[in-house]
C-alpha cells in the first residue's frame, strides 16, 4: 500500500469514520432495542470491521496502523458495551470475528489499490 494520500483521501475519511459510528450505534444499543434473533452476529461484525478497515486503508493509513485502530476501536467497543443495559459485550468471539474482518478488509484494500495503480500506468 503507498504512502502517498489518494486524491480521495477526504471523502474515504468521512466514510471510515460514518462505518465507525454506525459500528458504535448497532453496538451499544440496549438490549431491548435489538431483534430477538441474530444468526449472523459474527458474520455482521466481520462485515463491519470489514468495511471500517478497507475504508481506512484507501484514506492513505498504512495496512499494519489500520489494524491496530480497527482492532484497538473493536476491543473498545466490545468492553463498552458492558455499559449498555442489557448487554453482556467483551465476547472473544465478537473480538475475533472483528480482527478477521480487519484483516480482510486490508486484504481487499491492498488489492484495489493494486489493480487501481496498474490501471493507472497503462
Amino acid at each position: 500500500m503507498p504512502h502517498k494520500r489518494s486524491p480521495f483521501a477526504r471523502f474515504w475519511t468521512v466514510l471510515a469514520v460514518l462505518m465507525a459510528l454506525a459500528i458504535a450505534v448497532g453496538s451499544l444499543m440496549p438490549a431491548q432495542e435489538l431483534p430477538e434473533q441474530m444468526p449472523w452476529d459474527k458474520l455482521q461484525h466481520l462485515t463491519g470491521y470489514g468495511m471500517l478497515a478497507l475504508l481506512t486503508c484507501l484514506t492513505g493509513v498504512t495496512r499494519l496502523k489500520t489494524l491496530i485502530m480497527v482492532f484497538v476501536y473493536g476491543v473498545a467497543v466490545e468492553y463498552a458495551q458492558t455499559l449498555a443495559p442489557g448487554r453482556m459485550g467483551g465476547d472473544w468471539a465478537d473480538i475475533l470475528a472483528n480482527t478477521l474482518g480487519a484483516l480482510l478488509g486490508i486484504v481487499i484494500a491492498t488489492v484495489i489499490v493494486a489493480l487501481y495503480l496498474t490501471m493507472r500506468r497503462r
